[in-house]
């Protein structure tokens, strides 16, 4: 039987799928509308199939708060072209729309949650045919507590929410620390929120990077002090090369060689081990300064970190929780 216009219509409005796919569902099914619409949903499915093994490295990330609750969706494709189409970005919105109004506490979760009668699963495969692209929910992250906040950075890649401890937080004041997680990428609010496998590898870290100093400091005075100048002999390859360009003799690397290796070996032995602990701890509190959101340096005023910047605002005021999404390497 023949397709009419106003069928071919309908069903681009009840799918979105494109005139000639929308067509062709329609030929194939005598005109049943419904059967069309499988057609085109199974259409989906083969897409998102046959591109399982494709990179959905783009995408749309958007993040919301309110009454003490906030989350961030990321949905995934291929193309920067399709994640910045008004209508994936508006998809994306109701995602998170409808994640917040359930208060969805995992990925599985909102991935099962009710949209325009279906769940947003089947919804994000169905989508993936229309475009042809790939696409999966990619990521979803929420906090609770008496004050929450957002961010989404420019261009929809990034997006962070904070969670803190009292009521009625100022809205600038938790716009700032939004965006000081945005720029500034901590690994924890505190120090005691560190993971102890974190807290080890640094101070490990930090225990091997002194200790290797120290050695390389012995093993350059005691270089100089045989008349040799350190830079011509820090590395196998250096002395090669100068040995080539004239600049030492087969001599005097052998003699760097020999001074290098004794007394190495000798510092190594004998080196303080409270000193390189002190030392190491400094190492690590750096790390704290730098890595933990409330330690940090407040990116408007350095004069202050985020902690202290916290209670000036609001008297015992802190943050309790954060969550980071970025698509793009950090």
């Amino acid at each position: 039987m023949a397709v009419t216009m106003a069928e071919i219509t309908k069903l681009r409005h009840l799918t979105s799928a494109g005139l000639m796919d929308c067509k062709k569902a329609l030929a194939e099914t005598n005109g049943d509308i419904d059967a069309a619409v499988e057609i085109l949903r199974k259409k989906g499915q083969a897409v998102a199939a046959k591109r399982e093994d494709r990179e959905a490295s783009e995408g749309c990330v958007l993040a919301k708060n309110e009454n003490g609750f906030a989350a961030i969706v990321a949905l995934k494709c291929e193309t920067d072209f399709v994640a910045k189409n008004a209508g994936f970005v508006g998809l994306t919105q109701k995602i998170l729309d409808a994640a917040m109004a359930a208060k969805a506490k995992t990925l599985d979760e909102v991935k099962a949650l009710q949209l325009d009668g279906r769940a947003i699963a089947d919804l994000i495969v169905e989508e993936s045919g229309k475009t042809g692209e790939k696409m999966e929910l990619g990521a979803y992250e929420y906090v609770e507590a008496p004050s929450t906040t957002s961010y989404i950075h420019q261009g929809n890649k990034l997006a962070t929410i904070v969670a803190f401890n009292l009521e009625d937080v100022d809205y600038q004041v938790g716009r700032d620390v939004a965006m000081q997680v945005a720029s500034m990428n901590p690994v924890a609010v505190d120090r005691d929120s560190v993971p102890q496998s974190v807290k080890d590898s640094e101070y490990n870290v930090a225990v091997d990077k002194t200790k290797e100093e120290q050695v390389k400091k012995a093993v350059e005075a005691a270089l100089k002090k045989a008349g040799i100048n350190p830079n011509l002999v820090d590395s196998e390859a250096h002395i090669e090369s100068n040995i080539a360009k004239g600049w030492l003799t087969e001599e005097e690397a052998d003699k760097a060689r020999a001074i290098a290796k004794e007394t190495a070996e000798a510092k190594a032995a004998n080196l303080p081990e409270q000193m390189i602990q002190n030392i190491a701890q400094g190492r690590l509190n750096k790390f704290f300064k730098e890595s933990c959101l409330l330690e940090q340096e407040f990116v408007k005023d350095a004069t202050m970190t985020i902690g202290q910047y916290l209670d000036k605002s609001q008297k015992g005021l802190v943050a309790v929780e954060f969550k980071r999404v970025n698509l793009n390497e950090d």
